[in-house]
């Protein structure tokens, strides 16, 4: 039997976010390559953040206009929350099972 003050639980950071109201935001970048600015080159990016601000993303996108060669053509957003309220359903009634 395992005590549990020797029990060591580690909560993972990506979780803590998620319940702090973080979501799975996905960004799919085009870029225009710098040696042939007429072909565009996708990206795909994901990390936990905060819609409809997307303060991550945008600190990303501007890390790559400041350091990166390749110019931004475009970029599409999605996002959603992996942890959600519980959908409770009143139900009225009650069915017993021998």
């Amino acid at each position: 039997m395992i005590e549990a003050k020797n029990v060591k639980t580690r909560v993972s950071e990506d979780f803590i976010k998620q319940l702090a109201g973080y979501g799975l935001a996905t960004a799919e970048i085009l870029y225009r390559l710098p040696d042939h600015p007429r072909l565009l080159q996708t990206y795909i990016w994901q990390d936990y953040d905060i819609a409809p601000d997307f303060p991550t993303l945008i600190k990303f996108l501007n890390f790559w206009t400041q350091k990166l060669e390749g110019p931004l053509h475009s970029v599409r957003v999605g996002h959603t929350k992996l942890i959600r309220p519980a959908e409770i359903r009143a139900i009225d009634g009650e069915f017993r099972l021998n």
